[in-house]
């Protein structure tokens, strides 16, 4: 038996957790939760998750959701796996929870208005604004990440982190999207080694295994990303 479960929905944000997982070697289920089936309003999901989204870590039937969490439970539970970057103080620890919150709390938002605008407008021909005001907002974060990333190879020097995959995560949602690539080359070399890495390759087969369930049960999701929109 699995000593963790994981539910998950492909290429949601819940990619990072359970690259984390991988890379800290534990053995742990991944269990994928259909949005199109409304499984994560089940009444047995919501007493996991009363918000009724991904990603949920179950441990000994302890359930913990919201990825800062997440990754903050799992980079202290494994020390060794480098999920969080070594804290001599508490106020270094804090900086680390702050950047995790950055991607949680700012850049996440974002990306849910560029994947899928049409949550946020109900007027016809709306959509393409959404995302371009949204693909603007993206902009200047997208320039200072590009910016720090061009100074090292990961988020916090020499090492890979819990913060170097979810950074990858939100690239990989806004440039599936449409939102365009050119001007940030760090990011992009970081994708690369990001893709390189052992664990994210176990995470994309775990993801793909996943969605040939839902396709088997007709329950994949069609995403229709938004026309090309200049951005100013």
């Amino acid at each position: 038996m699995s000593d963790y479960i994981l539910f998950y929905a492909p290429g949601t944000c819940a990619r990072v957790p359970m690259t984390c997982l991988e890379e800290a070697g534990v053995s742990f289920e991944s269990r994928v939760v259909s949005f199109i089936a409304k499984e994560q309003r089940d009444v047995d999901y919501l007493k996991l998750n009363p918000a009724g989204k991904v990603p949920v870590l179950v441990e000994d039937g302890r359930a913990l959701s919201e990825n800062v969490a997440i990754l903050g439970y799992l980079g202290r539970r494994f020390p060794d796996a480098g999920i969080l970057p070594p804290a001599e103080t508490e106020f270094e620890r804090c900086q680390h929870v702050s950047d995790l919150a950055f991607c949680a709390s700012v850049l996440h938002p974002i990306v849910t208005r560029i994947r899928i605008p049409e949550r946020f407008c109900s007027l016809d021909g709306a959509r393409s604004d959404v995302w371009k005001l949204a693909a603007e907002m993206m902009i200047p974060h997208f320039d200072f990440i590009d910016a720090r990333l061009g100074q090292s190879p990961w988020w916090y020097g020499e090492k890979w982190a819990a913060m170097d995959s979810y950074i990858n995560w939100v690239w990989f949602r806004v440039t599936g999207a449409g939102f365009p690539q050119e001007r940030y080359p760090n990011l992009a070399t970081h994708a690369e080694r990001i893709a390189a890495r052992p664990s994210v390759q176990r995470v994309l087969a775990r993801e793909t295994a996943g969605q040939e369930d839902l396709v088997s049960r007709g329950l994949n999701y069609g995403f229709q990303p938004v026309a090309s929109v200049p951005l100013d």
